[in-house]
């Protein structure tokens, strides 16, 4: 799989937005409440992208996405942020993307990526998290890693 460039920036903050696709088939009844029912276990989300770019970026990523994203159609590889932070995604565009030229040298660059699965906590945590102190089960967490990283190493030493 190809991924992002690491020469090219990540997605802006301002413009970014998660859009979860609809996994729920409603029926409309007569009489009464409507009914539901999940239809996907697994559902692409979009998400909107805004990127700033110099122009030596910019020559790049239209080569990038030409020849390899195949304009836009292949899966790559991306960091995008979502609730759990900054992870890698599988993400392609569905759309042709917009650029528009900001006070002569810098480029903004607007587009919306689909992403196969969005990342969240599984089961088994949330239901964890749900029923016991999440916060002091992330201090306890980061307290450990301190400790096991930076902690004993120098002792060691």
């Amino acid at each position: 799989m190809i991924a992002w460039p690491e020469t090219l920036p990540l997605p802006t903050v301002e413009g970014y937005g998660i859009q979860p696709g609809d996994a729920i088939l409603r029926t409309e009844m007569e009489a009464g409440p409507a009914r539901q029912r999940r239809r996907f276990t697994q559902v692409p989300s979009r998400v909107s992208v805004r990127w700033i770019m110099r122009r030596d970026q910019f020559a790049l990523f239209e080569a990038w996405y030409r020849w390899q994203a195949k304009e836009g159609g292949a899966w790559f590889e991306i960091e995008l942020l979502g609730g759990l932070g900054l992870l890698t995604q599988e993400a392609r565009f569905t759309r042709q993307f917009q650029a528009q030229l900001l006070g002569g040298t810098l480029w903004e660059i607007r587009s919306e990526l689909e992403i196969r699965e969005r990342p969240v906590l599984d089961e088994g945590l949330l239901n964890l998290l749900l029923s016991e102190d999440a916060q002091g089960i992330i201090t306890v967490s980061n307290s450990l890693y301190v400790l096991m990283h930076q902690t004993l190493p120098q002792r060691l030493y």
